[in-house]
């Protein structure tokens, strides 16, 4: 019996196209070069010489974590422009609240055919990102799984790796008082959480992507959907540096109600403040839902991607440094 050849392209798997992603992709990855690379990409691991970064006492900190629905939406729309810096921010944002500084990073990208121009476009949003953060993109995968995913399907993950001196790992949750001010840091937008729950009020609701906003007419719903989630680093990194912040949260799945919990000790809760508002954005959504206050502040983060709990003395300095990063923020609650 005569047997016709079959090659690993004819299964979907193009190896030739993965290794030009990797060469497209190189320069944009060297500029994320810091303190403590040793690698380039396209070894089979990436090396990071952690004595190169002057610690002391360092303890290491990791964090993974995906970009969720929000990818159904860029993938509907054709819009990688920035979903590589959600990717990116939803690792480092939860090293930076452990008071840790983000030294690498690494991106899984996983697809059922490969497309470079749409893998580059994301990549570059993480290297781009990585690069505001100081965090250097050592290495990743890409891996085309014909049959696992199907037409222009893809999945992202992320994993940080950061440092912090051991005396200076927070939360200070032993410090954390009676009527210390939680302060609100704005959010883009919806960042990366919650967006099973805005897909499925588009499609109830009859909305397209591509319709104008009916309180934004200046964005379409994609475009203001898929707003990158913040990089908080730089601003907390430097809150913490100069100890004016008992803790911070990140405000991610879960809102306010699942993560500020985190980083207060047993006999410590708090209590958002009764003029609290929402934005235009979660007005909207807390409307299209019909949802209660207590369910959105359990579905999103209503306008404030990342809090800090500080004393009451500290709060005109923790201000003026928020703004200079240009951030704006409110007092959005007290510790009980």
């Amino acid at each position: 019996m005569t047997k016709d050849k079959i090659t690993y392209q004819d299964s979907g798997v193009n190896i030739d196209a993965g290794n030009k992603l990797v060469e497209l992709i190189k320069p944009e990855v060297k500029k994320t070069d810091r303190l403590g690379v040793m690698s380039n990409i396209g070894g089979f691991g990436g090396f990071f010489d952690l004595a190169k970064c002057n610690y002391k006492d360092p303890i290491l900190v990791a964090a993974t974590d995906g970009v969720g629905t929000k990818l159904k939406i860029a993938i509907e729309t054709n819009n990688y422009d920035n979903i590589g810096q959600d990717l990116v921010a939803m690792c480092v944002n939860d090293l930076v609240v452990q008071g840790a500084e983000p030294l690498f990073f690494l991106d899984y990208y996983a697809c059922g055919k490969l497309d470079n121009n749409i893998a580059a476009q994301i990549i570059s949003s993480v290297a781009r990102a990585c690069k505001q953060s100081n965090c250097a993109l050592i290495g990743g995968e890409t891996a085309e799984m014909p049959g696992m995913y199907h037409n222009q399907d893809l999945d992202l993950a992320g994993f940080a790796v950061g440092a912090v001196e051991r005396d200076k790992v927070l939360p200070y949750k032993e410090e954390i008082n009676k009527n210390d001010i939680i302060i609100g840091i704005s959010s883009s937008g919806i960042h990366a959480n919650g967006f099973s729950l805005v897909r499925k009020i588009m499609e109830v609701r009859g909305l397209n992507y591509h319709d104008k906003v009916e309180f934004a007419p200046e964005y379409n719903y994609a475009e203001l959907f898929l707003k990158p989630t913040e990089l908080y680093v730089q601003l907390c990194l430097e809150l913490h540096r100069k100890n004016l912040v008992k803790a911070f949260s990140h405000i991610t799945g879960g809102g306010f109600t699942e993560n500020i919990p985190r980083i207060l000790p047993k006999d410590r809760g708090f209590l958002i403040s009764e003029n609290f508002k929402f934005n235009p954005l979660f007005s909207w959504l807390k409307q299209q839902a019909n949802l209660s206050q207590a369910e959105m502040f359990k579905a999103f983060n209503c306008g404030y991607g990342m809090v800090a709990v500080i004393a009451e003395a500290e709060l005109k300095q923790v201000c003026s440094i928020i703004e200079k990063h240009n951030y704006s923020y409110a007092m959005i609650g007290d510790i009980i």
